[in-house]
């Protein structure tokens, strides 16, 4: 085994993403000549919506592919700002704005904004899975508080209540959540707002909601963050675009940040996200992937049910499932990688997402339904035998 040179701790103490442990050995078994159902990686699997990629045809062929300002696009700025004025009749101002490469960068660049050495962000157990390494990355620290499938996954405001230190410098929040779809009502998420901590909002999966709706922390607070971007509701991934809407006082220090590590999220990308926000077409586009994603939902939830996997709360966003495995397994580490290897089937062992998580498997169905049936049928047969 290749002796890793001398490098940083922080590099040293950051976790490996396990759903791309998964993904990874997939891909060796692909290569292999093996057929694998892939139910492990959060990505849609449509295409990016025609008009959207129009935009982005003219803005190259007018020669837009140079540095915008590092704000991002002022008619960008303004298009987010419109969006969330109709959404959630919310005042912003364009100048609250940053657009950036990707939803990932923009949390690292709030936490580098926020955090000193020791300084402590609240967030759940279980959570998405890189959250954590941003907080300490920056030298901060995530304070897991566990979250209970009773509960929908939801914050027990009381015991932020409890768990409140004179260094805790932001509560995150995510609602639709991953890993386990479920939204935050809107009674917790105002009392979370009124402890008076800064709220970071990560609302990437909005717009994907099949029971209820989802609302922004905008809507009960303004000392908040939010984190958005164009990857899950447009089908969008791969273009890397994202923003924040920060408090005013704080966005020339974003400002300073991104100028420094990033400069400027791509010109032709945003030209295409301008479309992505205005364009009627793509508005009933995003309705019929929606539409289908809800198909899949209430599919896949039936036949993980129907195999003796527990899901306690009814998943009612983003396109997860977080299903209770422990009757099978004490390891869903291990468990995941035997799905793999002997039923074909990625999946995401729920220890990825924190301790409270172990003993879970995540699904996504974001997959075509014809995909996801035949995985459902070799977990239910790989199930048969356990």
């Amino acid at each position: 085994m290749q002796q890793t040179p001398y490098c940083s701790r922080k590099a040293r103490a950051m976790k490996s993403f396990m759903a791309m442990d998964v993904l990874e050995r997939a891909q060796e078994l692909e290569r292999q000549g093996k057929r694998i159902i892939h139910l492990e990686v959060g990505e849609p699997d449509f295409p990016t919506p025609e008009p959207i990629k129009e935009a982005a045809r003219r803005a190259l062929a007018a020669d837009k592919t140079h540095y915008t300002h590092s704000l991002g696009l002022y008619e960008l700025r303004q298009a987010i700002a419109n969006h969330y004025r109709r959404r959630y009749g919310v005042g912003v101002s364009p100048e609250q704005v940053v657009v950036t490469s990707g939803t990932s960068p923009a949390l690292l660049m709030v936490y580098a904004a926020l955090l000193n050495p020791g300084d402590r962000v609240m967030m759940t157990n279980p959570g998405y899975a890189c959250y954590g390494n941003f907080i300490s990355f920056c030298d901060g620290v995530p304070d897991l508080i566990d979250v209970r499938a009773e509960d929908g996954f939801q914050y027990d405001p009381a015991d932020l209540r409890r768990r409140l230190t004179p260094a805790t410098r932001g509560i995150l929040i995510n609602s639709p959540a991953n890993p386990t779809g479920n939204l935050l009502s809107a009674a917790r998420m105002r009392e979370i707002a009124e402890l008076g901590i800064t709220v970071i909002s990560d609302e990437i999966y909005h717009g994907m909601e099949y029971e209820g709706a989802a609302h922004s922390i905008l809507e009960f607070t303004d000392n908040a963050f939010v984190l958005n971007g164009f990857s899950k509701l447009y089908a969008m991934t791969g273009w890397r675009l994202g923003y924040i809407i920060a408090p005013p006082a704080y966005v020339r220090l974003l400002q300073t940040i991104q100028q420094n590590f990033f400069i400027a999220a791509s010109h032709f990308g945003q030209e295409a996200a301008i479309t992505a926000l205005e364009s009627p077409a793509v508005a009933a586009r995003v309705a019929e992937m929606t539409a289908t994603y809800n198909k899949r939902r209430q599919y896949m939830l039936q036949r993980v049910v129907d195999m003796g996997l527990e899901v306690k709360s009814r998943p009612t966003g983003a396109f997860y499932v977080f299903a209770d495995a422990r009757r099978f397994c004490r390891s869903s580490y291990d468990f995941a990688f035997e799905i793999l290897e002997e039923a074909g089937v990625g999946v995401t062992p729920g220890i990825d997402f924190g301790s409270n998580g172990e003993g879970f498997i995540r699904f996504t169905y974001a997959n075509s339904l014809e995909n996801i049936r035949e995985g459902m049928d070799r977990l239910a047969a790989f199930l048969a035998t356990r």
